[in-house]
């Protein structure tokens, strides 16, 4: 019996993580797939005239047990991808897309969605939610090869598969070469002076685990932020920086050449589909609607961060040399300098700070914060199964309302990729005999483990990952609509960064912080002084930092409207892109587009500019909460009702007017990171 395509009796019908076994997988999909072509031939045959109800909502629902086996599938891979896991992905892609173009390039499915189309065209009878969800069905076909002859068709088939199996294979490289290298220390080495002693106790039983005295850091986020903020061994930095900086980049897990298919794949299935581009592709339906306004956003930013940047590097180059340092300022010193920086000018040692933000308080102030303000509650689970025994399970409920489930899972894994993400293994929804199906909500994490010593204790940028994942998590939690397709995080790609982008902003508030940040041994309250400071830091190397992920925006549409043609070094093509916002010296042999999974493993090609627009968007609703005040209810309630809950039900626009009362203006960004005086 495969556990996978049964009724699943658990509570909430959740996965029944226990039985699930890597051989399940791929015998599911083919009966999923082949259940899901029924359903579609169905809708295609029916004699009744095509109508919103027996075609567009028929095709919304139909499917369900497909799409539960891969977002089952998908999620695991990410976060326990071994190599069984990995081999299985290389069996279910193709069936995945080979299905996929049968159901949007099938002739009498689509002519039934164009008829409905049509119709709206003529009669504009479908408001709200039912007019986005026709639009996005219409597109679905178009963009999936519909409109395309028989053999412009044959090459879509082609290129999807391709571009899939590429995809595929750069998110596994990229954690291949993540997994590759690690540096090994013996005790007493004069190369670990700086480093904390919680780091120091991690590292020893990092080593233990490979059956190696002494030390051992690797490649993950926590041991990589740690060396370069801390170790005084500026040898050491540069090799961890090196080796961070470089992977999958002439070395064995070589991405380069997947790269260059992955963007003549989309190219052309851009080309085909009628733009010139794959960025016009793929912003057709994002809230900036076009480049122009994407670069128009990149390019005020950058007027104004960039002098900004410049001033920042050369203050820190300064403090540098005034400590002593003397040779060119690298990349591997700047957040050393940083820090070393930071505590002058603030007082204020971050590594200190980790003892007031132990991982089991920081999840009590972040669901306090959700309960003070959405009136939520979180209820461990025993009973609800785990796909690893790390994973924390709760129930969350809204008054006496069950809202979802909320699996947590914090720490980095051989197996799972890097980063942190929100997903989910099953969407909001209600069916056709009107039952509410609440979703499964899943946060992933790469943050610094515990030892035997001490607890899990947080960086401040961790505790921040945490809260801009949680965001993400109440917009799936706190979905309230009709359609699965249009649910929870299913809005356009520059908006559905808004949510978490805004739960960011009450990690410097003291209302928030004195709720739990507490001294992990002696219950001390975080002191007033340092929240003062953390507050301070708001415009500390504001303009590097923005500057840093604008360079990132311009990189992404470089790649997407660059012709596929003339691409050749991926290198060369990135240090162009780099060096016109560049503040740092340029480190030859290094390379991130090769493990920029955003890009080319993830779903934000053509979209990282999201997060700076985004950003634009949170500050500036964030600047409504500072009016009213940050806990303040009506604020809250107010949000929840016209973004939390609509997820894509509703345009993006007419969700921030709704919320804010007017269109959003760049101010409140500018204001906020300190860059209002440069003529803004």
């Amino acid at each position: 019996m495969n556990p996978l395509t049964q009724q699943w009796s658990t509570p909430r019908q959740t996965p029944p993580f226990i039985d699930i076994k890597t051989e399940h997988y791929l015998p599911a999909f083919q009966e999923a797939i082949a259940a899901a072509k029924a359903e579609m031939a169905q809708i295609a045959d029916n004699p009744a005239a095509a109508d919103f109800e027996n075609t567009v909502v028929a095709l919304d629902r139909a499917g369900d047990q497909l799409s539960s086996v891969a977002d089952l599938f998908f999620n695991i891979l990410e976060c326990n991808g071994d190599d069984e896991m990995q081999a299985a992905a290389e069996q279910i892609q193709p069936l995945l897309v080979e299905y996929e173009n049968e159901i949007y390039q099938n002739p009498t499915l689509f002519a039934r969605v164009k008829a409905v189309y049509d119709q709206q065209q003529a009669d504009h009878a479908l408001q709200g939610a039912d007019k986005i969800l026709l639009d996005k069905t219409y597109d679905a076909f178009v963009s999936g090869g519909a409109n395309l002859s028989e053999t412009d068709k044959v090459r879509y088939r082609e290129l999807t598969m391709e571009l899939a199996n590429r995809q595929l294979d750069f998110g596994q490289r990229a954690l291949k070469a993540t997994n590759a290298w690690f540096v090994h220390l013996e005790k007493g080495s004069p190369r670990l002076a700086g480093i904390p002693d919680s780091a120091l106790t991690l590292a020893e039983q990092k080593a233990a685990n490979k059956n190696l005295e002494g030390y051992v850091f690797d490649l993950s986020a926590p041991d990589v932020n740690t060396v370069l903020s801390y170790a005084d061994d500026r040898t050491l930095r540069e090799e961890v920086y090196m080796h961070s900086s470089k992977k999958a980049y002439g070395d064995e897990f070589d991405n380069c050449e997947n790269i260059k298919e992955i963007l003549k794949c989309r190219e052309e299935i851009a080309h085909l589909i009628g733009y010139q581009h794959y960025a016009d592709y793929a912003l057709r339906n994002r809230m900036a609607k076009d480049l122009t306004h994407v670069y128009k956003l990149l390019d005020e930013l950058k007027a104004a961060a960039l002098p900004t940047a410049h001033r920042e590097i050369e203050e820190l180059k300064q403090f540098a040399k005034n400590q002593g340092f003397e040779g060119e300022f690298q990349r591997w010193d700047l957040s050393y300098y940083m820090e070393k920086l930071r505590q002058e000018k603030f007082n204020l040692d971050m590594e200190k700070l980790k003892v007031y933000f132990p991982l089991n308080q920081v999840i009590d102030g972040v669901f306090g914060l959700a309960s003070t303000l959405y009136e939520l509650r979180f209820v461990p689970s025993e009973e609800i199964q785990k796909y690893h025994p790390e994973v924390l399970v709760y129930e969350v409920y809204r008054a006496d309302k069950f809202m979802a489930v909320l699996y947590l899972d914090f720490h980095p894994r051989s197996t799972k990729r890097s980063g942190a993400w929100m997903t989910e293994f099953r969407d909001q929804h209600v069916t056709a005999n009107g039952q509410d199906v609440r979703p499964l909500v899943s946060l992933v994490m790469n943050f610094t483990p515990p030892t035997a010593e001490q607890p899990s204790l947080l960086t401040v940028n961790e505790v921040n990952t945490f809260l801009h994942e949680f965001g993400h998590a109440l917009n799936g939690m706190l979905s309230e609509v009709k359609y699965s397709t249009l649910s929870g995080t299913h809005s356009p790609r520059d908006f559905v960064e808004l949510p978490s982008q805004l739960n960011e902003n009450w990690l410097t508030e003291p209302e928030f912080l004195k709720t739990f940040a507490k001294h992990y041994q002696t219950g001390e309250l975080i002191p007033e002084k340092y929240v003062t400071q953390l507050k301070n830091l708001d415009q500390f190397m504001a303009g590097y930092l923005c500057v840093r992920q604008l360079s990132f925006g311009y990189l992404d549409m470089m790649w997407h409207t660059k012709p596929a043609s003339e691409i050749s070094d991926i290198r060369t093509l990135e240090r162009a892109v780099f060096d016109t916002v560049e503040v740092l010296p340029v480190v030859p042999g290094t390379c991130m587009s090769p493990t920029f999974g955003h890009l080319f493993s993830g779903g934000y090609a053509a979209g990282y500019y999201g997060y700076k627009w985004a950003e634009m968007l949170e500050a500036d609703a964030f600047a409504l909460f500072k009016e009213t005040g940050v806990m303040n209810k009506e604020t809250a309630k107010r949000y929840l009702e016209t973004i939390l809950s609509k997820g894509g039900s509703v345009d993006a626009m007419e969700m921030f007017v709704n919320f804010r009362g007017r269109e959003p203006k760049i101010d409140a960004l500018l204001e906020r990171d300190g860059l209002l005086a440069v003529g803004y």
